[in-house]
């Protein structure tokens, strides 16, 4: 098998000025892509902004012999992606891969958190990736190709303390991802996901200095060239972090017939160790499997 290459394809990547973008940025370009590194330069929290973070990037990877621009758009701001998409399209005359990087932080406990600040994280994650992605999507599906990750987060698949907002945008993009690997299987559009651990601006003054050594965000970046390739899989959830990959699924337990009987919340409780016997469990694909072994269940009991 091949070194995987992207020459002639155009990637864009978000939140690229530093950190974890800027590690795919550059992968990208050393392998043949043309690159947009978007980054609105803003602070950890969102506030602020400079596009000299973006072209700092385009520096490094022109340095290399690459062909990259700069855009300092917000993927928050409508005009502000169209124009992003405008600039790849004229400079390259095509879009093949999306990288959905950019992120904020304003962790709290949820007792603590204000609603605006749980508003402005879902809006930059969730919400940017899908104005980034809704502008991406038709000039994909007319090119009959296009490959698109998201990028979540253990917090959002098992949680952690102080960031529900944040956890609710991440865990959401997975449903983003788990229709839209259906709708674009047609036209050869598939959409992944990748969930980091990687030492960035975010996570710089959360770990010792050991630890950030062995979570370079570089260590994360071979997980997203793939599922970026041409031969990448649809939607799956890849954790990575310190050069460990492995694959999140949700899961689904075979489950237990209870209408013959009556169904009641005390049949419930008295049949819970039944009901969740992770014995038989499966990863369904779509949501129409989980309703095939709801009648399935029904009608042989």
């Amino acid at each position: 098998m091949g070194t995987l290459r992207f020459d002639g394809q155009t990637v864009i990547v978000t939140g690229a000025g530093g950190g974890l973008g800027r590690a795919h940025a550059l992968e990208f370009a050393r392998r043949g892509a043309n690159v947009v590194v978007n980054d609105l330069g803003g602070a950890v929290d969102g506030s602020g902004g400079s596009s000299e973070a973006a072209k700092k990037v385009v520096a490094e990877i022109e340095t290399l012999g690459g062909k990259a621009i700069a855009n300092g758009a917000s993927v928050t701001d409508d005009a502000g992606v169209a124009g992003m998409v405008r600039q790849a399209i004229d400079a390259f005359g095509r879009i093949d891969v999306l990288i959905n990087n950019a992120g904020v932080l304003r962790d709290k406990s949820f007792s603590k958190m204000e609603l605006p600040d749980f508003d402005f994280v879902l809006d930059v994650h969730l919400m940017g990736s899908v104005k980034c992605t809704k502008a991406v999507w038709q000039i994909m599906r007319d090119q009959g190709y296009g490959r698109i990750v998201m990028t979540t987060s253990s917090s959002g698949l098992y949680g952690n303390f102080g960031q529900s907002n944040y956890g609710a945008a991440k865990l959401a993009l997975v449903g983003f991802m788990n229709t839209l690997k259906l709708e674009g299987q047609k036209d050869d559009i598939r959409v992944n996901a990748i969930s980091p651990v990687a030492a960035t601006r975010m996570t710089e003054n959360l770990m010792p200095e050991p630890m950030l050594e062995a979570l370079k965000p570089e260590y994360v970046t071979p997980g997203v060239i793939y599922l970026a390739s041409q031969d990448a899989p649809t939607g799956v959830v890849l954790t990575a972090g310190a050069g460990v990959f492995a694959v999140a699924k949700i899961h689904e337990t075979e489950g237990l017939y209870l209408a013959r009987d009556g169904v009641s919340a005390e049949e419930v409780r008295d049949n819970w160790a039944k009901i969740s016997d992770p014995a038989g469990q499966v990863a369904y694909f779509a949501g129409s499997e989980q309703t095939q072994k709801f009648m399935r269940l029904a009608f042989q009991g």
